[in-house]
């Protein structure tokens, strides 16, 4: 029988057209982001459809348009009978996990994400932190790096995505100086993000505690389904402050590749990426190589992908 975890992407991951394939196919689709029009007093669903990219990119825009892309997808998979024991998300995708497991509602969450979202782009002044994906070299020596830079400032590990694929961010001298290190070290690459600012980091303290104000304000219901924290690596439960641990997240790394792991552990055999774009299902299939475990690694965002995600979920029934 197969386990599934329902799996959700985080930012970066937005495109323009994101979700309209299925919006306008599926009913349970197009509810969502007429919901999530209501709740926004804006046009969520035009701005995907249409963008602009510039407008899609601002991170109160990009976070609550992938949310509800995400969740409203979400809706389709769940049309056709399919359920999910585990979820977990990537970053702002834990808030989409947190809606599926019924611990937030939905329209909580869709403004939660953008006072998020604003709450991370003003903590640090533009062009002051910066963000950089090393690739081809394991934890330890990234660490390494990250120590022997510092020396220029502030710098962390900020995600670990999965086997040698980890991004430091913080100050901009220091994570350039580790761009060059890692360079001369033996990285295969180094790519600097295109993002407002040094996520997942100390630098976001307070963008964490004004997050955590606004928390205190909203109803956390309980625990209908497992759900992995990007803090601990370790599945939630309800004697858990799941405020305090959202607080952390804004300035805790992501442990993505933990998360997984957490998942193969507990015998997922299924991984379902439900939102814009792909980039989980690649971390989920080179950790789960990694240890040598066959999975099945589907993503759902159009037409073709919802497709063949059928089609395989047929073939294995």
């Amino acid at each position: 029988m197969n386990k599934f975890a329902f799996v959700f992407p985080g930012q970066g991951t937005h495109y323009v057209g994101m979700g309209m394939a299925l919006a306008d196919r599926y009913a349970q689709a197009a509810a969502v982001f007429e919901q999530a029009n209501e709740v926004m007093g804006m046009d969520i669903r035009q701005l995907c459809r249409a963008g602009p990219e510039s407008e899609l990119l601002k991170t109160e825009n990009a976070q609550p348009t992938i949310h509800t892309t995400s969740l409203a997808l979400l809706k389709v998979v769940e049309s056709y009978g399919f359920a999910a024991q585990v979820t977990a998300g990537f970053s702002l995708g834990e808030y989409a996990a947190l809606v599926y497991a019924g611990v937030l509602r939905f329209e909580d969450s869709v403004k939660l994400v953008q006072q998020r979202g604003m709450f991370m782009q003003n903590a640090v002044p533009q062009g002051l932190g910066k963000m950089c994906w090393i690739t081809g070299l394991d934890r330890p020596l990234v660490q390494q790096i990250v120590t022997d830079a510092s020396a220029l400032g502030l710098i962390e590990c900020s995600n670990f995505n999965c086997p040698r694929q980890i991004i430091v961010a913080g100050y901009s001298a220091a994570v350039e100086r580790a761009a060059e290190l890692a360079t001369l070290r033996g990285a295969t690459a180094t790519t600097f993000l295109n993002v407002s600012g040094p996520f997942h980091t100390s630098l976001l303290q307070g963008a964490g505690q004004q997050l955590y104000e606004l928390l205190q304000t909203l109803p956390m219901g309980r625990l209908r389904k497992k759900v992995v924290s990007n803090v601990t690596a370790q599945y939630l439960n309800d004697n858990d402050d799941i405020r305090q641990l959202l607080k952390e997240h804004v300035y805790k790394p992501v442990r993505w590749e933990d998360s997984v792991n957490t998942m193969l552990d507990d015998g997922v055999d299924t991984f379902v990426e439900i939102g814009p774009k792909h980039s989980l299902t690649s971390y989920n299939q080179m950790t789960a190589l990694q240890r040598g475990i066959q999975v099945r690694c589907l993503n759902v965002e159009n037409i073709e992908t919802l497709e063949t995600f059928l089609r395989v979920m047929e073939k294995t029934a």
